[in-house]
């Protein structure tokens, strides 16, 4: 802590207009592959607070996690076409000691899914928040990605096949994601025209105010090109209402006002609950990896533990199978 510190102390002047050094380091979450520590720079005008992310271990990064630097450039050519985003600052130079790290204005909200989807101090902006996705969403959507940065392409076959050979890997039979994997097959809807997807436009992902609604997208660490579905479906998810599962539209609000705010008559409900159905399904996956990676002495436990979720996300392809009758 004391390098990095030493480190961004340096960097002052550039972080900030008259920057002297820093205060108050803090690291906020250590996970898998990145850190993501808060600090202010300090300044004769007060402090400026931002955020750093960093991966300390570039062998840690997943086969599917984009660069920091593309992160870097989403977040700035998003920003730049109206999408809320955590300002870019300094994407980290070799000389600057940070390793591979980005700095970011850091934007204050609430990101915790539980209180956005529970909490009072939400309660006059919820209303509003599913339309508001859908707004950022067409905008994110409607984003060039930028010159030079390159992002894999999938679609939802291509999808199907990744995670199928994944639930495969793990040994296990499970009838109920078998079904999903059969149907999704059958019912994979026709191609369209791929756009830049964030991945992984969930709550839990947005930096939420409870005067102004979405403050920031964060984490576009999982960004591709794709189906503009994918990303709507995977909000409705309903691992991601955090108990609020009478709203289907990220535990706070519904399909309509979602497809409201989007704005284009080709997005159809029908194509967000197929890509809802086949995000259930990768996410049951993920946590069916958790878990026999945990069972075998092979993951931390706290892996594990989310590992057991793989039986909610099958209850909720059973409910998606049973409507799609």
């Amino acid at each position: 802590m004391d390098d990095l510190a030493a480190a961004l102390s340096r960097l002052a002047p550039q972080l900030a207009p008259g920057g002297t050094g820093i205060e108050g380091l803090v690291q906020l979450s250590g996970g898998a592959s990145l850190q993501t520590f808060a600090f202010s720079v300090t300044t004769a005008e007060g402090p400026v607070p931002l955020i750093l992310r960093r991966r300390p271990n570039p062998g840690a990064q997943s086969a599917t996690a984009v660069p920091l630097a593309t992160e870097a450039a989403l977040i700035a050519a998003a920003g730049a076409r109206g999408a809320p985003v955590a300002e870019l600052i300094r994407l980290a130079e070799p000389d600057d000691g940070l390793g591979e790290a980005l700095i970011v204005r850091r934007v204050e909200g609430e990101t915790l899914g539980r209180r956005i989807v529970r909490h009072e101090r939400f309660v006059a902006v919820r209303p509003t928040l599913a339309a508001q996705c859908g707004r950022i969403l067409r905008t994110i959507h409607d984003t060039p990605p930028p010159e030079g940065v390159r992002l894999a392409t999938s679609d939802a076959h291509g999808e199907l096949d990744r995670y199928e050979a994944a639930y495969r890997a793990t040994g296990a039979e499970r009838p109920v994601l078998e079904l999903a994997l059969r149907h999704l097959r059958r019912h994979a809807p026709a191609p369209v025209e791929p756009r830049l997807l964030h991945g992984d436009f969930r709550t839990g992902n947005l930096m939420v105010d409870p005067e102004q609604g979405v403050a920031a997208v964060l984490d576009w660490e999982l960004a591709h090109i794709g189906d503009p579905a994918e990303d709507l479906g995977w909000l409705c998810v309903n691992s991601w209402r955090f108990g609020a599962a009478d709203r289907p539209v990220g535990g706070f609000g519904d399909y309509d006002a979602l497809l409201e705010g989007y704005g284009d008559p080709s997005m159809t409900r029908e194509r967000i609950r197929y890509w809802q159905m086949l995000g259930s399904l990768k996410w049951g996956v993920m946590c069916l990896m958790m878990f026999t990676g945990g069972a075998s002495g092979e993951a931390a436990l706290e892996r594990h533990v989310i590992g057991r979720r793989v039986s909610e996300t099958e209850i909720d392809i059973l409910a998606l199978l049973e409507e799609a009758r």
